[in-house]
C-alpha cells in the first residue's frame, strides 16, 4: 500500500493504492486545486502554488487517510514526484514524503511526472500493454512508444510551445479566463472550424514533432485584422482548435503506423478535450487501431498516477535513497 504526493505545479494531490492480487486499487485520491487563486494573475505564480502546497498538505494528507479507512501504520511505502516542475512546487511534495518515509522508516520513491500521466490510462489494468502514448498537457506534447513498463522510446514531441500552453496563450488573447483551454473547448462547440485558416507545422526533418508557437502567432495577427474579435469568438476557438486537433491526431495514427502499435493511449490534461477524444478514436478506427482513454479523474495532475509509478516501480527494482532531490527538468527515461 502506497501513499503518493504529487505538487509539481499548482495541484497540492495526494492518493493512497494498494495491490490485489494482478490489480492496482485506487483507495482514494484527492485533489486541492489553486485554480482560482491564479485565475486573477492568467496563469500559474510559483511564489504563490508553493505557499498554498506548504498551507494544503498536511491536513490533504490525513484526509486521504481517513477516507481510505488506514493509518499510516498502514502504508508501506511513500512516494512523490521529483520532476519535471516548478522547483519550488516540486520541494514541498517531495520533503514531505520523505519526512512520512525517514519518520516511519518505509521505503521511498521519486517518481517522474510524465511516467505517471504516461501510465495513468491503465490504472484499473495494473499491466501496461505495448502501446503509443500520446500526453498532451500545460508543460508537454509528447508520442512514446511503449513497449512494457519502464521500456520507453520518445518518438516525437514539441520544439516550442506544449498544446495545453498554447491553449492557455491564446486564451488569454481572446480576453477568456484562466486556464484557457476549457474555455476555448467551451466557445469552440458554437463555432465553425473552418471559419478561419490556421497553419499546422510540418517539420521536415522531424515528421513526429509538433510545434504551436507559429499558430499562435497566426492566431495573433488574425486577432488584429478584426474590429471586433469578440464578435467571431466561437469560430475563432474553433478554427484555433481544429488546427491543434488536426496536428496531435495526424502525428499521433501516423507514429502509431511507424512503431507498428495498434492500440493508443491519450493522457494529460489537454485529454480531458471531448473533440480530441472523438477525432483520435474516429482516426483510430478509421486505421484498424483502438483508443485507451484516461480516466477524467486522472487526466490533470493528480496523485493517483504517482501512486500507480510507484507500485509498479516497486515490483522492478528497490526503493530510492532519502538523498534523492528534485530535478525541475527530469526528462522521461529512454533506451
Amino acid at each position: 500500500m502506497i501513499l503518493a504526493i504529487e505538487s509539481s505545479c499548482d495541484e497540492t494531490a495526494v492518493a493512497i493504492i494498494r495491490r490485489e492480487g494482478q490489480r492496482a486499487e485506487l483507495l482514494t485520491s484527492l485533489i486541492s486545486s489553486q485554480i482560482e487563486i491564479h485565475r486573477q494573475y492568467g496563469g500559474v505564480v510559483p511564489e504563490v502554488a508553493c505557499r498554498n502546497h506548504a498551507q494544503r498538505i498536511r491536513p490533504l494528507v490525513q484526509q486521504a487517510l481517513d477516507d481510505a479507512g488506514v493509518s499510516l501504520d498502514d502504508i508501506t511505502a511513500f512516494a512523490a514526484t521529483r520532476g519535471p516542475g516548478l522547483a519550488s512546487s516540486l520541494l514541498v511534495g517531495l520533503a514531505y514524503a520523505k519526512g512520512l518515509a525517514a519518520a516511519s522508516a518505509k521505503p521511498f520513491f521519486g517518481i517522474n511526472h510524465m511516467e505517471g500521466h504516461l501510465l495513468s490510462p491503465f490504472l484499473e489494468e495494473g499491466t501496461i500493454p505495448p502501446h503509443l502514448s500520446l500526453i498532451v498537457s500545460g508543460g508537454h506534447t509528447m508520442l512514446i512508444s511503449v513497449q512494457a513498463h519502464g521500456q520507453y522510446q520518445l518518438i516525437g514531441r514539441t520544439i516550442d510551445d506544449a498544446s495545453g500552453e498554447a491553449f492557455d496563450k491564446v486564451g488569454r488573447m481572446l480576453k477568456l479566463p484562466y486556464p484557457g483551454g476549457p474555455e476555448i473547448e467551451k466557445h469552440a462547440r458554437e463555432g465553425n472550424p473552418k471559419s478561419f485558416i490556421f497553419p499546422r507545422a510540418h517539420l521536415k526533418d522531424a515528421p513526429f514533432d509538433f510545434s504551436f508557437s507559429g499558430l499562435k502567432t497566426a492566431v495573433l495577427y488574425q486577432l488584429q485584422k478584426l474590429d471586433d474579435p469578440q464578435a467571431h469568438l466561437a469560430d475563432l476557438c474553433a478554427s484555433f482548435q481544429d488546427a491543434v486537433i488536426d496536428a496531435l491526431v495526424k502525428k499521433t495514427i501516423k507514429a502509431a503506423r511507424q512503431t507498428d502499435h495498434t492500440l493508443i493511449a491519450i493522457s494529460g490534461g489537454v485529454a480531458c478535450n471531448r473533440t480530441l477524444q472523438e477525432a483520435l478514436t474516429l482516426a483510430a478506427q478509421n486505421a484498424g487501431m483502438k483508443v485507451q482513454p484516461t480516466p477524467p479523474a486522472l487526466t490533470t495532475d493528480n496523485a493517483g498516477m504517482i501512486a500507480l509509478a510507484a507500485l509498479l516501480a516497486a515490483l522492478d527494482h528497490p526503493s530510492d535513497s532519502l538523498e534523492i532531490g528534485i530535478d525541475p527538468n527530469l526528462a522521461l527515461a529512454t533506451p
